[in-house]
């Protein structure tokens, strides 16, 4: 869901950006990236959120919500600490006495800087949906491994005046566990899911090969495996750009670089594969007022009724 490295980014739209302030459907925080959302933005939010899951209702998959925070210890294991350290929220909370609480009230009414006060806590923010579900997966899965139906909003540090590319975002994923075969067909088959799910609500989505923004020197290797090997594909959609479209949704198979992280077994024994296909759901929703306008009431009969709006 994030951008390719390297790759330049198209000046952002801001009359859009404009338009939906002005409109009230998003208010601004102050803070590039983080915005209030009105009741009919959520309205759609929701009726995304719940035709994600009818899309995914053959797949069986267990239902699970977990909050926007993860232990720091899973960060860790994730190894998401080499690849995103800019991306990551730390969560950090005040456990001084009353002298370093006297000091930390001094440091705010003088404007200077009070954060050192702050200690690192056990939890990090969330930084995707499928994270949690790895942890809880350890051990052996049972013949024809699992899948998992997750949602939760995310974070992911990533301050832009672009209203979508968010740092608090929604994502819903389907996650599959299991043999190679099964999760290189579980991505696969999602693209051809999500592309009709998108077009069914008058949106014009392509399909790419991407790759994740890894950090540093050794990300840039990451990222060039990653496409050479095509694990990760992008569902694309016109938002701030039609030249450039943003990726909206995400359909990637990991091979085995969490069933080894996580000790996750297949039930032969063999260490299991994991894919997960995950969809912004406010960028839907920006997709969907980008393309039929900003009043709800005004589009398409067809639109409405499959988000109940």
């Amino acid at each position: 869901m994030c951008r390719a490295p390297g790759v330049a980014i198209p000046a952002v739209d801001e009359p859009f950006l404009q338009q939906l302030i002005a409109n009230g459907l998003l208010v601004p925080t102050g803070v590039a990236g983080l915005f209030g959302k009105r009741g009919d933005f959520e309205a759609i939010v929701s009726g995304i959120d719940r035709m994600v899951e009818r899309a995914g209702a053959d797949q069986r998959a267990e239902s699970y919500r977990f909050p926007p925070v993860i232990a720091r210890t899973l960060l860790e294991r994730s190894e998401y600490l080499g690849a995103f350290p800019n991306l990551i929220g730390s969560v950090h909370s005040f456990s001084g006495d009353d002298v370093a609480h006297a000091t930390l009230l001094h440091a705010v009414e003088q404007g200077s800087d009070w954060t050192g006060a702050f200690e690192p806590t056990q939890v990090v923010l969330t930084p995707a949906a499928c994270y949690p579900v790895y942890g809880m997966m350890s051990g052996t899965l049972p013949t024809g491994g699992r899948t998992v139906d997750v949602m939760s909003f995310c974070f992911r540090h990533e301050p832009s005046m672009d209203p979508a590319r968010m740092q608090a975002f929604r994502m819903h994923e389907f996650v599959r566990l299991g043999s190679a075969d099964a999760c290189v067909a579980f991505r696969d088959g999602w693209l051809e899911r999500g592309t009709e799910l998108l077009t069914s609500i008058g949106l014009t989505p392509s399909v790419a090969p991407a790759n994740d923004p890894f950090f540093g020197r050794r990300g840039r290797l990451l990222s060039k495996t990653q496409r050479e090997q095509s694990l990760k594909f992008e569902i694309l959609v016109p938002i701030t750009s039609n030249e450039h479209p943003t990726a909206v949704a995400s359909s990637n198979w990991h091979q085995d670089h969490f069933g080894e992280l996580f000790g996750i077994s297949q039930a032969n024994g063999t260490v299991a594969h994991t894919a997960c296909v995950g969809f912004g759901l406010e960028r839907v929703t920006l997709a969907l007022l980008k393309t039929h306008g900003l009043t709800i009431q005004a589009w398409p009969a067809s639109v409405r009724q499959a988000l109940a709006l």
